[in-house]
């Protein structure tokens, strides 16, 4: 695929620099006040859709991350405000109120992040890394507490990669971390479900490695990518900061331009399901997408 137009990279290096510039917390480092939220009988805070957005209403004012949890195919927020989880027609918030700056999905039920604890959370400032086998309703910290702030995470079977805003660095345990040398400024990134390839998004391209970050190379084929999000371990989702959807089906090599979003990109998520079909979801300004056929387009997210 040829590379984007100039607006794509203008486009992308604005958004960088605006990241890098607006802060999701106060002076004090805690996350500021929530979007309206319902609390319903069962004790969890509820948002429920707006008729009048593109896509499914957002429960926060800032989504830092999306997962489609393999447990049960259900779609997990990270936001300014915390976790939420599309429950029917209406996000509900899971467990505390963290603002999760960086999160990612390792497996079923089982979700890593870091961020800034909300009020009343007993959680260092930063939380550095911290780690949930429950789908979100419990934390508990891992390493780099009151030190690192991951905006950027991915996690394999083989670990966790993460960027602090200043250097990219792994754990195969959670606590001992390893530098890794990347040859571009990291925006987002995601490794493949083996661990064995890594994509990583910058204003000047996206890059790959094959070897756990020992060594990088530029992808030729690739468009400008804001962000990537792998579906199994050869195929890989990425959307352009002008909303065009590509898909490599060969681990990032070769890229086909499949569908387009209205809006730039914050979050991706991708599956490949059972069935062998693809599901993407994509979360904008305007709200949350999903595309089960990539030729058809995106829709509002469904109910959960």
């Amino acid at each position: 695929m040829n590379r984007m137009p100039r607006r794509a990279v203008a486009a992308l290096t604005a958004l960088v620099a605006a990241t890098l510039l607006t802060a999701c917390s106060d002076a004090d480092g805690q996350p500021t006040s929530a979007a309206p939220v319902a609390t319903a009988s069962d004790g969890h805070a509820h948002s429920h859709d707006d008729d009048g957005s593109s896509g499914s209403a957002l429960p926060g004012e800032h989504v830092h991350g999306v997962a489609i949890d393999a447990a049960d195919g259900r779609v997990y927020l990270a936001t300014h405000e915390g976790l939420f989880l599309r429950d029917g027609s209406t996000w509900t918030r899971v467990g505390p109120v963290i603002d999760l700056m960086g999160f990612t999905a390792a497996g079923p039920g089982h979700f890593y992040a870091s961020g800034h604890p909300g009020a009343g959370v007993d959680l260092p400032n930063p939380v550095g890394l911290i780690e949930s086998t429950d789908a979100g309703e419990t934390w508990q910290p891992l390493s780099r507490q009151g030190v690192s702030d991951f905006h950027a995470m991915t996690a394999s079977q083989e670990g966790v990669v993460a960027f602090d805003g200043s250097r990219l660095e792994s754990t195969s345990d959670g606590t001992t971390w390893r530098p890794l040398s990347v040859p571009v400024p990291p925006f987002a990134m995601d490794v493949s479900p083996d661990g064995a390839t890594l994509v990583v998004t910058s204003e000047s391209g996206p890059v790959r490695s094959t070897d756990g970050g020992a060594q990088w190379e530029k992808l030729a084929d690739a468009p400008l990518l804001q962000v990537v999000a792998w579906a199994d371990d050869d195929t890989v989702v990425g959307v352009t900061p002008d909303g065009v959807v590509a898909v490599s089906e060969d681990r990032g090599a070769r890229w086909e331009q499949k569908a387009e979003l209205e809006a730039p990109p914050s979050a991706l998520a991708a599956v490949r399901e059972s069935d062998g079909s693809l599901r993407v979801v994509a979360i904008t300004q305007g709200g949350a997408l999903e595309s089960r056929d990539l030729a058809a387009g995106f829709a509002p997210l469904g109910d959960g």
